[in-house]
């Protein structure tokens, strides 16, 4: 059995709810009418009922009257339950009940207001929404994990080459939401990533902190913070195994990581890839997925206090749904 059907298998057993708050969105329907199929999660839609049921006659997707459907326009049951929570979370920020009552008309404030009042136990969202659009309200009213003071987003990519990463999967981060962080919030992101490989694909991370050199090879000033945040999360997180700096090779090829870094527990043998900046880490897992043509299941929102995970606006509808059943799967070891 492969991993997603792991992760799947898992899933059907949880009984968690997903908010979906793209709910007018054909991919995001077609997926949620899957998941309902597949016995993965309960779903809440948001968006028009009218518009909602009319997609799903006109695409015949017969299960998505089993899901919950709210319109966040109308005076639905609970609306000023989250109105009142919106006020009380963002008071001292100057939320008002009029600015409230505005804010739980937009899908994406409602979806994390759901979740903060244990409605939903986790989010997807991003199928024609930006990442900023998208995590804006998470942070404002789910937050980050106490401790984490840095968001980030992992990449599940699937090669067909066992020889690499952990039987051919491999992790990508950050490739969706931090610019360019700092040493300190890079080992942050390398301690998140490792135990995103741990908790959701079951695998114990090898994390190579990337850079264009490898142990030394080159001196420059971004390799200087690549090293510093390898010492940061080697301190941080002990329990797990991380080294760096290498550069891509050297982690992933054993040959070469044997003759760039032969005292390396990682080198030659990643299964955890820790980019240096957002940059560098959408470019390459976009140019990895197009060009090798692998499967990618992501991003995995790390370092939030719930799970709300953000789709590529380019995804499929099986990228929405494997994204969904990771995430009942996030919200079970959370």
């Amino acid at each position: 059995m492969g991993f997603l059907e792991k992760i799947k298998d898992n899933a059907k057993a949880l009984n968690k709810t997903i908010v979906l708050p793209e709910g007018t969105e054909k991919r995001t329907l077609k997926a949620a009418n899957q998941v309902i199929s597949e016995g993965l999660a309960n779903i809440i839609l948001l968006g028009n009922t009218n518009v909602i049921k009319g997609l799903a006659k006109e695409y015949k997707l017969n299960n998505i009257d089993k899901a919950t459907i709210i319109d966040p326009k109308s005076n639905f049951e609970k609306k000023e339950d989250y109105i009142n929570l919106l006020v009380k979370l963002r008071e001292h920020k100057g939320m008002t009940p009029e600015k409230a009552a505005k804010l739980v008309e937009d899908p994406l404030y409602l979806a994390v207001l759901m979740i903060k009042n244990k409605d939903a136990d986790g989010e997807v969202g991003g199928a024609k929404n930006s990442t900023g659009d998208v995590i804006r309200p998470a942070f404002q009213i789910v937050k980050t994990i106490p401790g984490t003071h840095v968001v980030s987003g992992a990449f599940l990519m699937f090669t067909e080459k066992p020889q690499f990463g952990e039987d051919g999967l491999i992790i990508f981060a950050d490739c969706a939401v931090h610019p360019n962080p700092t040493a300190s919030e890079l080992a942050e992101i390398a301690v998140s990533t490792a135990r995103t490989a741990k908790n959701i694909a079951g695998i114990e991370p090898r994390v190579a902190m990337l850079s264009f050199s490898s142990k030394g090879s080159a001196k420059n000033e971004m390799v200087d913070k690549v090293v510093e945040a390898t010492k940061l999360a080697q301190a941080m997180a002990p329990e797990f195994t991380i080294d760096g700096e290498l550069q891509a090779d050297a982690a992933i090829i054993p040959e070469i990581g044997n003759q760039k870094a032969p005292e390396s527990k990682v080198a030659g043998k990643a299964n955890v890839l820790v980019f240096p900046t957002l940059e560098v880490g959408n470019i390459s897992y976009k140019l990895v997925q197009r060009i090798a043509g692998i499967k990618v299941v992501g991003p995995i929102l790390q370092g939030m206090a719930a799970p709300i995970n953000d789709l590529s606006r380019g995804c499929n509808v099986e990228d929405i749904v494997n994204l969904i059943a990771i995430t009942v799967n996030q919200a079970e070891t959370m």
